[in-house]
């Protein structure tokens, strides 16, 4: 792995930082190196711009354009680059449109919006008290989480990255407001569902009637694809 240069890309040094950070992480205790190379990280991730992509918003057009475009998805996934130990990628949101609530499966992750402004909604997973009513129908017990909403705000391209873990924010669901937005991901390890980390989009249209003191069931799906 080459040396830290000052003088290379801004996204090079991300990277080696984001491998330097996150390799043999697995999902053991992270140690106190971890959180001194996370800091570094984030501090990296605070001065990429959008310049530094090449990426810049989407103009919207009051003209119709001449060619049809068949199929021009609301959510636009950039790969930058993936390694065993982490995956990073630009995602671009037409306005008014959202990444649904999904979770990430003992992974941590690092958000750094690039222009635009998104409104994260993060929920933490809980375990079911005793005394919690269950799921009304037993065929959903397999298929439902409880969770508490953590945090909700908007962040722009100067907000600070926000940061998941594998218990703290590992539910988010991320909309782009007044506009489109873009942001640089990195999430660690990558999705990978042989490894038991397979997306799970949770399906908020079929929460299970239950809320008390911010918790709530919630209906989850497999395999879903947020691109």
């Amino acid at each position: 792995m080459p040396r830290d240069d000052m003088t290379s890309p801004l996204i090079q040094r991300i990277a080696r930082q984001a491998l330097l950070t996150f390799r043999g992480l697995g999902s053991a205790d992270p140690g106190k190196g971890f959180s001194e190379n996370q800091a570094q990280l984030r501090k990296l991730m605070s001065e990429i711009q959008a310049e530094d992509l090449k990426i810049r918003p989407r103009k919207n057009k009051a003209a119709t354009p001449p060619i049809s475009v068949p199929h021009n998805p609301p959510v636009t996934y950039m790969h930058i680059c993936e390694t065993d130990a982490f995956s990073m990628g630009v995602f671009l949101l037409k306005g008014g449109t959202s990444i649904p609530l999904h979770d990430h499966p003992g992974m941590h992750g690092m958000l750094k919006v690039l222009y635009g402004k998104v409104r994260i909604m993060g929920f933490d997973k809980m375990e079911a008290p005793a005394d919690l009513p269950p799921p009304p129908q037993p065929y959903q017990r397999s298929s439902v989480l409880r969770a508490a909403l953590r945090s909700s705000g908007d962040y722009g391209d100067g907000s600070p990255p926000c940061l998941l873990s594998p218990h703290r924010d590992n539910l988010h669901q991320i909309s782009a407001v007044d506009g489109p937005a873009a942001f640089l991901d990195i999430l660690a390890p990558p999705y990978d569902p042989d490894d038991g980390r397979d997306l799970q989009k949770i399906k908020t249209t079929e929460v299970i009637k239950y809320h008390q003191k911010k918790s709530l069931w919630m209906q989850i799906s497999f395999g879903y694809s947020i691109a």
